[in-house]
């Protein structure tokens, strides 16, 4: 899906920045924070301000267009995949990345409990197979 067409489904209105910023997001999936975005995009579109792309990812994660992980203690990172999976910070090079652990099936008993549940955020943190190599 393009960087238009997701903002049309999710109905916000297009400018050259929230494209430029959707486009980021679809190309680089690493779950960027601000400053990632903002370096990336600043020598193409010299007027965009951090204040600008942090208000941006605020509009797309109100409306349901991306997701917000505050799983690092530093950074609010951002997420282009907003169905339902967990995540693995790795504390020793802070990448975060994908973890396939929670799946849709397993949140069936959440509706059961009389309460409306309309987030789940599942965070592993530890050290990821890369620096565990490198430590050898």
């Amino acid at each position: 899906m393009k960087a238009l067409e997701r903002l049309q489904v999710h109905n916000i209105k297009p400018s050259m920045q929230r494209i430029a910023i959707m486009d980021y997001l679809l190309e680089n999936y690493t779950h960027p924070a601000v400053d990632e975005i903002y370096t990336a995009l600043f020598p193409k579109i010299p007027t965009l301000s951090k204040t600008t792309v942090y208000n941006t990812l605020k509009l797309f994660e109100e409306h349901d267009a991306i997701k917000m992980l505050t799983i690092d203690d530093k950074n609010t990172c951002f997420d282009i995949d907003t169905s339902p999976h967990a995540h693995f910070f790795c504390k020793k090079c802070n990448k975060i990345e994908d973890f396939n652990l929670m799946k849709p099936e397993q949140l069936k008993g959440l509706d059961q409990s009389n309460h409306l549940v309309t987030e789940v955020h599942l965070y592993y943190k530890g050290v990821c197979q890369e620096c565990l190599r490198s430590e050898e």
